[in-house]
């Protein structure tokens, strides 16, 4: 049970610089593949780019929450 818990921790925190990883290579690549969403196209958030953002933002739970334990830990000493 602990071991499940910390690798749920862990794939927490990968999916935040997973998806700002994807954001970028999709903002340099910007090729066909994007052309899958293309029902987007125009809108303010089209394109495959903010979604990956977003998603990015979404999952940064993980990592907020990791930081304000290592700042408790740091202001408990």
């Amino acid at each position: 049970m602990v071991a499940a818990r910390h690798l749920a921790r862990w794939l927490a925190l990968a999916a935040t610089p997973t998806f700002a990883i994807m954001a970028a290579l999709t903002a340099v690549l910007d090729g066909p593949a994007d052309m899958l969403c293309g029902a987007g196209q125009g809108a303010m958030l089209g394109g495959m780019m903010p979604m990956y953002l977003l998603m990015s933002a979404f999952h940064s739970a993980a990592w907020l929450r990791l930081i304000s334990e290592r700042r408790s830990a740091v202001g408990a000493r």
